[in-house]
């Protein structure tokens, strides 16, 4: 997608954001946007603020300024079930999975299908888990197996899973290619190309400037709490990213 693309209105739209901790400003007036079919990479150093920006995001924190606006409209993401019901869904990098339970207790884990008579639709439920994982792309050999037996990269792909049953429109993934092998890591940047195709708007954050570059339609550049460069994905230079980073330059900001 290229990220001139004509679109009424992103898919995500935040100006003017701030958050402070007390005396502590984590973001500064922070702009950002996500257009739908657009995975938008987040990154800077360490406490830059993207963190911060993704709880406010997946409605783990309040902003203390700014808005937030969905296609245009002004909403308010108060907690986690409100961001949830906007259509956002997010895969922090500890995951949140239980490893004793199987695939498809772990795709509806707390959002399990039921009947009038309360109990569970396990045939629904394994269909939905299955074509999670088809649309994906990924390669897990049983839907029945606990995520104990599964490869790291299985498991971030079943954790990305579980945000497609709720049929979202953003997917906010933090750090998803840590601690990876180069062939898991492969594994989950094709993933997140997939979330794409679906026609969602992706947020990746990440520290591996590489894993950035190889999918991501534009970079965004957190420092300090601020916005220090915006970056068009394709084009970007490696090292235009660490100067944005370190603070040598500030990236022109494209067009969304």
């Amino acid at each position: 997608m290229s990220i001139s693309a004509s679109q009424a209105e992103p898919l995500l739209t935040m100006r003017g954001v701030t958050k402070r901790f007390g005396a502590v400003e984590a973001l500064v007036d922070v702009d950002f946007t996500v257009n739908a079919r657009e995975v938008v990479g987040l990154i800077g150093d360490n406490a830059a603020g993207k963190s911060t920006l993704a709880k406010i995001i997946s409605g783990a924190l309040d902003p203390t300024d700014g808005e937030i606006r969905l296609n245009g409209e002004r909403v308010d993401i108060g907690s986690p079930a409100d961001a949830h019901a906007l259509g956002i869904a997010t895969v922090f990098q500890d995951l949140a999975v239980c490893e004793n339970l199987d695939v498809t207790a772990n795709v509806f884990l707390g959002r399990e299908l039921r009947t009038s008579k309360g109990m569970l639709r396990e045939a629904d439920m394994e269909s939905a888990t299955r074509q999670a994982i088809d649309d994906l792309g990924a390669s897990i050999p049983s839907i029945r197996v606990p995520l104990s037996t599964l490869s790291g990269g299985q498991r971030q792909a079943v954790a990305i899973a579980r945000t497609l049953i709720s049929h979202p429109r953003l997917v906010v993934l933090d750090e998803p290619t840590a601690s990876l092998s180069v062939a898991q890591t492969a594994d989950v940047l094709t993933h997140i190309q997939r979330l794409r195709d679906l026609g969602l708007g992706v947020i990746f954050i990440s520290h591996n400037l590489g894993d950035i570059q190889a999918v991501s339609d534009r970079v965004e550049v957190l420092r300090h709490g601020r916005n220090n460069g915006s970056f068009s994905g394709p084009e970007v230079q490696h090292s235009d990213l660490i100067a944005a980073i370190i603070g040598t330059s500030r990236g022109a900001r494209p067009p969304v």
